[in-house]
């Protein structure tokens, strides 16, 4: 049976119907049609305003909704990398040969996005890769290294799947953005590097660890914090604390007791097509991860392969470190990019290196870069990319003779020189083929110069 309401419905699209007639033509209407209209008006009067004020509040809540829906439902995408890689000619760093060995390898980042509120982040990452580093493998310095290789001095990647990035970022009012580091956290999760077009973390962008971004942010990674707030359009502040090894309950863990770096960074934009980066680091146990060995002789006493035999007299020191970081980049037109970036590192040594007695003191690093970008370049999404500049360098080394002697300043300068031209395929295909010329490699000019090829297919989804 048909309710009163159903009813009332249907006399109103009737009325509506009958309305459209009339305004049209008037001949078939007569007085007696027209009063049972308004018999049948006056009884339906209670139930036609009812419906209307039910469409009329069903509307206001179908428009609210429609501005606030979110789905709950995790979404996912992700990067998958074939690059073919390897060392063309050149010595490593204590003057040898590097054998002419071409690898094939991939990485895998499938990203399992969440949100709860529609303006919040739950981000998991798995990552699996299986190419070695040079330096782990063949060079035996950082310098040259690949972004989407293994870490610095790394050979047991394995393609092992784990989760590599964990974090949940929520906003703050509308100015303030936090974000919580459960896992392999980096500083550009909540800071501009000031490097577009070149920092794609491996998957777009320059091929090698120096060319995506200033070294100096590589002391800064793994649990914690970090917060980033837009003072305006023209300054933003962002402020972060991460400890490598944030889950270790140990005695050398945890969040304040094992490696950790703390930032703080100005991002300046005076105008749209001017960016510059003030960047402060000051970390604990960490090093550059590129550059000389000397620049990262922490972790090269402890990791380097070609310096096994020296770990039963030379232990790994604690060190800290303050650094500073200038970056900049100019859009001078819709297709041309110049940018750049200067980091100086002080590092200071705080434990014997050598036999429990020589090694203390402080040593200065430096590097640099000039970049130039060219987007759009050939095709639309295509770039190609120019990276000329200095790895990290020690310059200065005060401390007692054995850390002077022994370890000592990198001799020489040696230059990075990396071009790339990634050619977006397809929307979601990109190929790159990019080319790494490094002059006196390790800072030393008695190694003849290393020349690194690869081409990297990026899938993204």
């Amino acid at each position: 049976a048909m309710t009163r309401y159903e009813f009332a419905a249907g006399l109103n699209a009737c009325l509506n119907q009958i309305e459209r007639l009339i305004g049209t033509n008037t001949g078939g209407v007569n007085e007696g049609d027209l009063a049972t209209l308004r018999r049948l008006i006056d009884e339906f009067q209670a139930e036609l305003t009812t419906l209307g004020a039910r469409v009329d509040n069903l509307e206001g809540r179908v428009g609210f909704l429609e501005d606030h829906q979110f789905s709950t439902t995790t979404k996912l995408n992700g990067t998958v990398i074939f690059a073919l890689a390897g060392v063309a000619t050149g010595e490593n760093a204590f003057g040898e040969d590097i054998d002419n060995v071409t690898a094939f390898g991939d990485r895998v980042r499938l990203n399992l996005d969440t949100s709860f509120t529609g303006q919040d982040l739950l981000r998991t990452r798995l990552q699996a890769l299986n190419l070695d580093s040079f330096s782990g493998s063949s060079t035996f310095t950082p310098e040259g290294d690949l972004r989407f290789a293994d870490g610095t001095f790394g050979t047991d990647s394995g393609n092992d799947v784990e989760i590599d990035a964990l974090l949940y970022q929520f906003p703050i009012g509308e100015k303030t953005t936090v974000v919580i580091e459960a896992n392999a956290g980096a500083p550009d999760d909540f800071t501009n590097t000031v490097n577009p077009y070149i920092d794609g973390d491996g998957d777009s962008g320059a091929i090698s660890n120096f060319g995506t971004r200033n070294p100096i942010y590589g002391l800064v990674g793994g649990t914690g914090i970090g917060i980033r707030h837009q003072f305006s359009d023209a300054f933003e502040l962002s402020l972060g604390y991460l400890a490598g090894d944030g889950a270790n309950p140990g005695d050398d863990g945890g969040l304040f007791n094992g490696p950790y770096g703390a930032i703080a960074q100005l991002t300046i934009q005076p105008f749209d097509q001017l960016t510059l980066g003030l960047t402060y680091i000051h970390s604990y146990n960490s090093d550059l991860t590129a550059g000389s060995n000397r620049a990262n002789f922490s972790s090269a006493l402890a990791d380097n392969p070609a310096l096994v035999d020296l770990a039963s007299i030379i232990m790994p020191p604690t060190i800290s470190s303050n650094s500073y970081g200038l970056q900049a980049s100019l859009q001078v037109s819709p297709k041309f990019v110049l940018g750049g970036w200067a980091g100086y590192t002080t590092t200071r040594i705080l434990s014997p290196i050598f036999l429990g007695e020589f090694g203390r003191g402080d040593l200065n690093i430096w590097n640099w870069a000039v970049t130039l970008a060219f987007p759009d370049l050939g095709k639309e999404g295509s770039v190609a990319g120019i990276i000329v500049g200095m790895e990290p360098k020690v310059t200065r080394v005060k401390g007692d003779d054995f850390l002077e002697d022994f370890i000592g300043e990198d001799p020489d300068t040696s230059l990075h020189i990396e071009a790339f031209y990634q050619y977006q395929l397809t929307d979601n295909i990109a190929i790159t083929p990019g080319l790494i010329w490094l002059t006196a490699p390790d800072h030393n000019n008695d190694n003849e110069d290393i020349v690194i090829g690869a081409i990297r297919t990026t899938f993204s989804f």
